[in-house]
């Protein structure tokens, strides 16, 4: 059985989509996947195993609440990476 946390790529194309609003930010592979993690320890897991599932948390993830917490989490987690990188250089791609 394969599981997958939908959660997971909803993190990532929200970060992908707000890299703009961030110039001057780092957005190395590493401070990105340190943003999604600190995002997504914030918010709570969409675990599926089948495409139904996906269908269904794809659905259930068009809700507006819903997103405005995914952007309100990769926001806060953006500012906290930003401040407090884990490489000495904060220049990214």
């Amino acid at each position: 059985m394969e599981l997958k946390n939908f959660m997971e790529d909803c993190v990532i194309a929200k970060i992908d989509a707000m890299i703009p609003q961030y110039p001057g930010y780092c957005f190395c592979e590493e401070c990105k996947r340190d943003v999604a993690i600190l995002a997504l320890n914030h918010l709570p897991p969409k675990y599926v195993s089948t495409e139904k599932g996906q269908i269904f948390a794809r659905v259930e993830g068009m809700s507006r609440q819903y997103e405005v917490e995914i952007i309100k989490q990769v926001a806060e987690a953006i500012e906290i990476v930003n401040a407090h990188p884990r490489h000495k250089s904060n220049i990214g791609s």
